[in-house]
């Protein structure tokens, strides 16, 4: 989704996490930047991640921004990076993208691969996750459609840019 919504807007710069896990069965090479642990833990000693956390065994990390100018960085993260990157940044725009229903994203785990027992640890993991941040972020989207949720997306971004604009 979010490079449809970069392709739709040419002001967004996707940035691509690294992860320590492994890629799934047809994920794209480019989907993440594949590293073992000790590369990650190099890359966090060293100061490179604007944000960078642990989720279900695996690490997880956006590389210090690279956008170039006049362009919003788009980020992909969870819950602790979205903590990260607020106290960092209280004026970064956060959407929470939600499942239709529990049984969507069951599916959706199980079209990529998942094991049964990643698809409930993946399942409850969310839940809690959406429960607490409901209240954080600014906006919630439901991950229905592609197309709507790119639509209303885009909207949520012009308008932060308004508002941004016509600050002094």
């Amino acid at each position: 989704m979010a490079a449809a919504l970069v392709a739709a807007d040419p002001k967004l710069w996707l940035s691509r996490s690294w992860t320590t896990r492994r890629p799934r069965r047809g994920e794209r090479p480019d989907a993440y930047v594949f590293v073992d642990r000790e590369q990650f833990e190099a890359a966090v000693a060293a100061g490179k991640f604007l944000e960078h956390a642990e989720f279900l065994g695996e690490q997880y990390g956006t590389p210090l921004p690279d956008a170039p100018p006049g362009r919003d960085l788009l980020l992909e993260i969870d819950r602790q990076g979205a903590e990260q990157i607020r106290a960092q940044y209280p004026d970064a725009v956060v959407v929470l993208l939600v499942p239709p229903s529990v049984e969507v994203q069951r599916e959706r785990l199980r079209g990529r691969g998942d094991d049964e027992a990643a698809v409930e640890r993946r399942v409850t993991t969310g839940a809690e996750e959406v429960a607490a941040l409901r209240g954080f972020c600014d906006h919630q989207v439901v991950n229905d459609d592609l197309d709507r949720v790119v639509a209303e997306l885009l909207d949520i971004l012009e308008s932060h840019r308004r508002c941004a604009s016509a600050q002094p």
